[in-house]
């Protein structure tokens, strides 16, 4: 019988599972940090994925998917044909993780996981038909969120490789892209970008609306808002016809010392 998978961490779990998995995988009823967890080992997984079929909680899913980080890394594994996203309704009481041979309960105990393991074929048969006739009734979960190599890759194109590159880099140096108070949210990022390298507030609004982020009017509200602030600046550019456009920059000294590691976290403590 396989081995049951104890004093493991959740992402050693699921590595496990999906480094061995020869078919389809059910993810069902996963908690919210299972589902945080699943697109971090996924996104940096090293070989072929599976194909998962992920059956959540909607309420959980949607607070999960707040995250800019993880709903655009989410996006990416849709966009690669390896992750799909449906809801739930009558969830089993533990996560479930199901494959063609074995069946893996993810069990908490305090601050320890366990995965407890049963590859006998019946019962696994028999668990496995369940899932996949919950699938084919559940209701696709509609994520938003563009995918994230679509992000960089048009904001290299549209703004610059050098917005592009400064948008990874504050990426990277936050844990969550809320913007509640434990993150920035994306269009913060945007426009804290587009300042610092002095792109028009008309290119950033335009290029956010058109990849997904957020509409032109909440762009130019959170433009506002910054300005403000004293986060950006702004100056006007003459265009030959109609009304000048404005051009950001960084408008706070404190942000235009820090490097690309410490700009969100400078532009958060003045934001809070």
């Amino acid at each position: 019988m396989t081995s049951n998978l104890l004093n493991h961490q959740i992402d050693d779990i699921l590595g496990s599972v999906l480094e061995d998995a020869t078919g389809d995988v059910y993810m069902v009823n996963p908690s919210w940090d299972a589902i945080e967890e699943f697109v971090s080992v996924a996104t940096d997984f090293d070989g072929d994925l599976p194909s998962v079929h992920m059956l959540a909680d909607e309420r959980t899913l949607k607070d999960v998917m707040d995250d800019f980080i993880v709903a655009s890394n989410a996006a990416d594994l849709i966009s690669e044909g390896t992750l799909e996203l449906r809801t739930i309704e009558e969830a089993p009481e533990n996560s479930l993780l199901v494959t063609d041979d074995r069946v893996v309960a993810i069990v908490h105990a305090g601050d320890r996981v366990g995965g407890l393991v049963t590859d006998d074929e019946g019962f696994v048969d028999d668990t496995y038909d369940t899932y996949v006739s919950h699938w084919e009734d559940a209701n696709t979960f509609n994520l938003r969120t563009p995918p994230i190599t679509d992000v960089r890759d048009t904001l290299s194109e549209e703004i610059s490789p050098d917005a592009e590159a400064d948008f990874t880099a504050i990426l990277d140096s936050l844990e969550t892209a809320r913007g509640d108070g434990d993150g920035l949210d994306e269009v913060t990022i945007s426009l804290l970008v587009a300042a610092k390298n002095e792109a028009l507030l008309y290119d950033i609004s335009k290029w956010g609306e058109d990849v997904g982020i957020a509409s032109k009017a909440t762009f130019s509200r959170t433009k506002t808002k910054l300005e403000d602030m004293g986060l950006i600046d702004t100056e006007k550019v003459p265009i030959d016809v109609g009304r000048p456009r404005l051009r950001l920059k960084i408008g706070d000294d404190r942000l235009r010392e820090a490097n690309n590691g410490q700009l969100a976290t400078v532009a958060q403590s003045i934001l809070n």
